[in-house]
This record gives C-alpha cells, sequence and structure tokens, in this order.
C-alpha cells in the first residue's frame, strides 16, 4: 500500500509539503502511522506504517485528537525510519 515517493536511503520516502500524518497512539507501544498526501484531495492514505513518530524537525502543526494526533506538513519533509518502532520527519534540506 505505500504510495510514497522513495528518498535517496534505504527506509526513507518523500513527503508533500500539505502531507498529513495521522498518528494513532496504543498502550504498550507501537501505533500506526497513517500518511495522507495531502488532507483536501480526499484519496486513500499513501501509506500506513507501524511504529511510533519519534520527532518532527520540519515545519509543521500538531493537532490533538482522542486516539492520538495529526501532524500537518507545512514544508516538503523526508520521513525516515530511526530504528526498529521510531521514525523521525526532517526537512529535505536535512536529508
Amino acid at each position: 500500500m505505500n504510495t510514497l515517493a522513495p528518498a535517496d536511503a534505504a527506509d526513507q520516502w518523500r513527503l508533500p509539503q500539505h502531507a498529513h500524518i495521522v498518528v494513532y497512539e496504543r498502550e504498550g507501544g507501537r501505533g500506526l502511522l497513517t500518511i495522507y498526501d495531502c488532507a483536501a484531495a480526499q484519496k486513500p492514505p499513501s501509506a500506513q506504517l507501524l511504529g511510533d513518530l519519534g520527532s518532527v524537525r520540519a515545519a509543521h502543526e500538531v493537532q490533538q485528537n482522542p486516539t492520538g494526533y495529526v501532524v500537518r506538513m507545512r514544508e516538503p519533509s523526508v520521513l525516515a525510519k530511526q530504528d526498529e518502532n521510531h521514525w523521525v520527519v526532517r526537512p529535505v534540506s536535512d536529508s
């Protein structure tokens, strides 16, 4: 199901400027990250990944919700696997 554009290194994908990452938190670990290219496009998700979002270093806004939170990206960025259970988002210029 992952239709995100790959970045230069393994386990890294490009996120467009208006991407949304919906983070579902679960007790006891490993959440679910659901990535949308743009909420306005009303398309199915571009990817779903297991793990936790460790940090977001690119420009973004966060909105809390009852099951976790939504990260709304404000610049093109790269989603990268940090370790077995964690993902990070970096600006394209840091990749």
